[in-house]
């Protein structure tokens, strides 16, 4: 049974060997941190925490480390996810809040998490599967060129250019416009595919093929909007701390590449009270991040693809600074939280 002051010795050693790197030892820990104990008591505590695994010896004679186990004893009983300075909390709200648009604010906040950080950032695009169509505008940018504009209810806007051979009537075109809407509006993705597919046969022969046309198109989009996506920022982090990684760095840059295997992990974390998850060490094995630890949290509105979440969060090696970036992390997904619930006022 490890006692309330062992408990208190890991969460030093934790944080002393975040921030040098270097082995912590008995010693160090008696002239940094006031236990009031010699360093023989401190060493039994220590050997109390290395027969729980909880802090290891990576050589002979040297200090200790934590191990995964203690990284999760510590992340799940011994964090103290210490507010957002002001300055922090402005910097969010300013550089976010300068947004155009979806893609621009998750651009923007991948940028800003990895600087907060000092990780790999991630946001995931919301679920798209579970978006609805809000609005279709046909653009005429002369008179057989056409940009057909497509808005889901999750703010994604998706541009595409189309050559028409015919000369595009104006008056045809807002009919379009507005029967397009009429039909898909408020659909979800998959009722909006089927119905486009029969959409053409309800006009005249002479229409049929540009409808046609402008619906392969829009069912082009819709298809684009249903692939969940991620936005990464960062990846130079990850290469700076190399150190912490046995081995070379290579396999741990292709797994976060596979956006496919990030989404997987992203949907098998729970987020626990604090509003994040954590996914530690060899929990990531199986996903090829044996050596590294993932935070997330998700963000999202009620107005937003039907209440559903998407994940942000920042992946780095297991010697990482918890509590800083799980609060870094809650902080961004809640401010995002409220910018897209804003935008769908």
């Amino acid at each position: 049974m490890v006692s309330e002051r062992s408990l208190d010795v890991l969460r030093v050693i934790v944080q002393d060997y975040v921030a040098s790197r270097e082995p912590v030892g008995s010693k160090s820990i008696v002239e940094r941190h006031s236990f009031g104990v010699s360093a023989a008591t401190i060493r039994n505590d220590m050997a109390l925490l290395e027969e729980e695994e909880l802090i290891t010896a990576p050589h002979t004679s040297s200090g200790r480390v934590p191990t995964d186990k203690g990284y999760r004893v510590f992340v799940d009983h011994l964090a103290d996810l210490r507010p957002l300075t002001a300055a922090q909390r402005q910097a969010i709200e300013t550089f976010l809040g300068a947004s155009v648009d979806l893609d621009d604010v998750l651009a923007r906040t991948v940028r800003l998490l990895s600087q907060l950080t000092n990780q790999v950032a991630l946001v995931q695009y919301p679920s798209m599967s579970r978006s609805r169509v809000r609005h279709i505008e046909l653009v005429p940018l002369s008179a057989n060129r056409l940009m057909i504009v497509f808005i889901t209810d999750s703010g994604r806007v998706e541009q595409r250019m189309l050559d028409i051979p015919a000369s595009l009537d104006p008056e045809f075109l807002g009919e379009l416009r507005a029967r397009l809407n009429s039909a898909v509006g408020g659909l979800s993705l998959a009722e909006a595919a089927t119905t486009l597919s029969t959409f053409p046969e309800q006009f005249p022969v002479a229409h049929r093929d540009v409808v046609r046309q402008i619906t392969a198109s829009l069912v082009e989009q819709v298809a684009a909007n249903r692939q969940d996506k991620l936005v990464m920022a960062g990846a130079a982090n990850l290469v700076r701390t190399e150190e912490d990684f046995t081995g070379s760095i290579f396999p741990v840059l292709e797994a976060i590449e596979q956006q496919v295997t990030l989404l997987r992990l992203f949907s098998e974390m729970a987020v626990d009270e604090t509003g994040v998850a954590v996914s530690i060490g060899r929990e990531n094995a199986e996903f090829g991040l044996g050596e590294t630890s993932v935070l997330t949290s998700g963000y999202g509105a009620s107005g937003l693809a039907g209440g559903s979440l998407a994940r942000l969060g920042v992946l780095g090696p297991t010697r990482m600074d918890y509590s800083n970036n799980m609060a870094a992390v809650r902080a961004v997904a809640r401010y995002l939280t409220r910018l897209l619930g804003d935008d769908q006022q």
